[in-house]
């Protein structure tokens, strides 16, 4: 591949990754200096957290709105659910053979701090806070993702029993979704800008210090997202779509990935998923039902961080992390803490503040999982919105059929 070639395929990754690299030395260089960039990173957050509520809604909505077989929706929705469940299990799978060979918590001293714990929301309140709020305008937070999605999906479900989008509601959700993708373009030229001047401040305020203690487990930890990602993704890809899916997904998956790393946010990173599903060939009504869910829904790294933090808490306070109803339990709440995520930058502590309650540990095992959890979170994150992208391809096969991508590249709908 000749370098105008490379530089073609992956200009914008490479200028996001150069942004960040600049910032990181920047941040290293001038350290606790460094967050006078601060600003110029949260712009670009704000920026991102703006758009994503309009941008979720009109994307569903549109595309439930536009179809006209209401049984393709729930065979989307169905096969969304099973790949969801399945790519989760095989990430927890992994986890504990790897935790179980390799304790996180081996050779670590740690002092306890003090730390107030909130009041565990029993299961069916969970449930209700997790799909539906009571007030119409708790939608328009970012933080109410699960039930913005459930609201578009009902909504979309009207507009196709209502005229579909030949209606004047459909045509004006169709061109309000373009507008908010042309306003998303805007967006992302400022991000190599944004995302550099954020990693310097963060650099610069935490630097070495971020290893500290838990050097072990992060040695642990990221070797085996990068497993993951260069395994479990391509393997996917390829029973998308075969070797054509196993490439278009390289070419494409840098760029989620990158933003995904560097806003440690599902949600920041959802308009550069969409138009990385687009230029894959992922057809429109499946990518933007399924990358919208997958924000809140499909958590594989998140999987995987919290595997790792529930075994590191077991080792910390010398309790065996053994035996099938143990690694039931890990496997649930991991699954469970992901639910409540909601896509967005520090929200793991809700999920680390529900592992610490489930399991019964002491108050003090509060801030020693917040601290591995702000470790963990930019490989997480990074796992949970670029398997966005590779869920979308999975779901397109089991929608379409064997041979989807090829024959959406002969039709002339998606560019070889």
């Amino acid at each position: 591949m000749s370098k105008s070639t490379v530089w073609k395929n992956y200009k914008f990754p490479i200028i996001l990754l150069s942004g960040i690299a600049i910032g990181s030395i920047l941040g290293l260089v001038l350290g606790e200096k460094a967050t006078v960039l601060a600003p110029f990173g949260d712009i670009f957050l704000n920026l991102m957290f703006t758009i994503v509520v309009p941008m979720v809604f009109t994307s569903i909505a549109s595309a439930v709105g536009s179809m006209v077989n209401m049984k393709r929706l729930g065979k989307i929705l169905g096969n969304l659910v099973l790949t969801f469940i399945v790519t989760g299990g095989f990430a927890a799978a992994l986890v504990l053979t790897v935790v179980n060979i390799f304790p996180p918590a081996a050779g670590t001293s740690i002092e306890f701090a003090s730390a107030e714990m909130a009041q565990t929301a029993s299961v069916g309140e969970m449930i209700v806070g997790a799909l539906t709020v009571n007030d119409f305008s708790e939608l328009m937070s970012r933080n109410n993702m699960l039930p913005l999605i459930v609201f578009a999906i009902m909504f979309g479900f009207c507009v196709s029993v209502c005229g579909g989008e030949e209606s004047p509601v459909g045509k004006f959700l169709n061109n309000l979704n373009n507008i908010i993708m042309k306003m998303v373009g805007l967006i992302m030229l400022y991000a190599p800008i944004g995302l550099g001047a954020y990693f310097a401040s963060l650099v610069g305020k935490f630097g070495p210090s971020l290893l500290g203690d838990y050097g072990h487990a992060m040695l642990i930890y990221y070797p085996m997202c990068l497993v993951y990602l260069l395994i479990a993704f391509p393997a996917y890809s390829y029973f998308a779509a075969g070797k054509l899916g196993v490439k278009r997904m390289w070419k494409n998956i840098l760029s989620p990935a990158v933003t995904a790393f560097a806003t440690q946010s599902s949600v920041a990173t959802l308009p550069v998923n969409i138009e990385a599903c687009n230029k894959i060939g992922v057809p429109k009504d499946i990518r933007e039902i399924v990358l919208p869910m997958g924000t809140t829904m499909h958590m594989d790294g998140s999987v995987l961080s919290s595997i790792v933090k529930i075994s590191f808490l077991f080792g910390i306070f010398n309790q065996p992390f053994t035996g099938i109803g143990t690694y039931a339990m890990a496997i649930a709440v991991a699954i469970l803490s992901a639910f409540v995520l909601s896509g967005a930058p520090g929200g793991g502590l809700v999920g680390e503040m529900l592992i610490v309650s489930l399991f019964g540990f002491p108050p003090e095992a509060f801030p020693l999982i917040a601290t591995m959890g702000f470790l963990v979170d930019p490989a997480a994150t990074c796992l949970n919105a670029s398997g966005d992208t590779i869920a979308s391809m999975i779901v397109a096969r089991l929608v379409e059929g064997k041979g989807w991508l090829e024959k959406r590249i002969a039709s002339g709908e998606v560019k070889a």
